[in-house]
C-alpha cells in the first residue's frame, strides 16, 4: 500500500509537469501550426534562471520563478518576431529554425553554466508531509498544487475573456478572425510567449527535484510530443487528459520495471490509441 500511494503521488507530479509543458506545446500549434522542438529547451531555461536568479544571486524561490516565466515568455516573443513571423507560407522554415534554436540553447547553457555540475535549487518547503505511513517531499505535492492553479488560470483566460476568445479564434480559422478585426501577429506573439511561459514553470517547479543540466529538455520534449499526439494535436484538454494517463502508465510500469520498459509501453500505449483513434483521445478527425 505504501509502494502504491508513492507511485500514485509521484505520478500525480509527473503529470502536472508534463501538463504544463504540453499545454504550452498544443497551444502554439493550435495558434501558429508550428511545431516547436525547442520547447524542452525552454523548460531547461526555466530551470537554470530558477538556480540563477534564486539561488546564486540569493533572490529565494519565488524570485527565482517568476524570473524563469518572464525569461522564457521574452524568449518565446523572440523566436516569433525575428524567426516564426518572417517565414510564414515556409511549411519547413519554423521546423528547421526550432532546430536551431534547441542548439544554440543546448550550447550558451553548456557555455555558462557547464555541462557537469551539480546545481542545486532549495525548495522553498522544506520537509515532508506523512501520507499512508510514508513521507512525501512537500515541495512534491506544491508541484501538482501549483500546476493546477496554472492551468485552472489559463483555462479561465481561454474562456472567459476576450483575449481568450480571440486567441481561440484564430486557432479555428485565422482567416474568419482576421475578418472580425483579430490581429494575427499579436495573437501569435502572445500565444508564443504564453507557451514559452508555461514551460519555463514548469522547469522552476521541477528545478529542485531533478538534476539541472543543458540537456534535461531532451527526455521532456520526447514526452510532451508522444502526449500530444496521443490526446488529439491542437487539443489543449486532450493534453491534459493524455499528460495525466500518459505519466500515470509510464511512472507505474518505470516502478514494477524500469524506466526503459515505461518509454516502451508508453509508445505502444500511444501507437495503440491511435490505431484505434487515429485522431488521438480528443482530437478532431480531418475531412478529406
Amino acid at each position: 500500500m505504501q509502494f502504491l500511494i508513492e507511485t500514485l503521488i509521484n505520478s500525480a507530479m509527473a503529470s502536472a509537469a508534463s501538463a504544463l509543458v504540453v499545454v504550452g506545446l498544443a497551444l502554439i500549434f493550435g495558434v501558429m501550426r508550428i511545431e516547436n522542438f525547442a520547447h524542452g529547451e525552454l523548460y531547461m531555461v526555466g530551470a537554470y534562471a530558477t538556480w540563477y536568479f534564486g539561488t546564486s544571486l540569493g533572490g529565494g524561490y519565488a524570485v527565482g520563478f517568476v524570473a524563469a516565466v518572464i525569461v522564457t515568455a521574452m524568449i518565446g516573443a523572440l523566436m516569433e518576431l525575428l524567426l516564426f513571423r518572417r517565414l510564414k507560407g515556409n511549411p519547413l522554415g519554423p521546423l528547421i529554425v526550432t532546430i536551431g534554436v534547441l542548439l544554440v540553447l543546448q550550447t550558451a547553457a553548456s557555455w555558462l553554466f557547464g555541462v557537469n555540475r551539480n546545481l542545486l535549487v532549495d525548495s522553498p518547503f522544506p520537509g515532508a508531509a506523512s501520507i499512508g505511513g510514508i513521507n512525501v517531499p512537500w515541495h512534491r505535492l506544491f508541484v501538482i498544487a501549483a500546476a493546477i492553479v496554472l492551468l485552472g488560470v489559463l483555462t479561465i483566460l481561454l474562456r472567459t475573456t476576450k483575449f481568450g476568445w480571440a486567441l481561440r479564434a484564430v486557432a479555428q480559422d485565422k482567416d474568419a478572425a482576421r475578418l472580425q478585426g483579430i490581429s494575427i501577429g499579436s495573437i501569435s506573439l502572445l500565444a508564443m510567449a504564453m507557451s514559452a511561459g508555461l514551460a519555463g514553470a514548469a522547469g522552476a517547479l521541477m528545478a529542485p527535484i531533478v538534476r539541472v543540466s543543458p540537456f534535461m529538455g531532451q527526455p521532456i520534449i520526447i514526452t510532451a510530443f508522444i502526449v500530444i499526439i496521443l490526446g488529439g494535436i491542437g487539443s489543449l484538454e486532450g493534453a491534459i487528459l493524455a499528460a495525466l494517463i500518459y505519466s500515470t502508465f509510464f511512472t507505474f510500469i518505470s516502478a514494477y520495471f524500469d524506466s526503459t520498459v515505461g518509454s516502451i509501453a508508453g509508445l505502444c500505449l500511444m501507437l495503440l490509441v491511435l490505431v484505434v483513434k487515429p485522431s488521438g483521445l480528443m482530437g478532431k478527425a480531418q475531412k478529406v
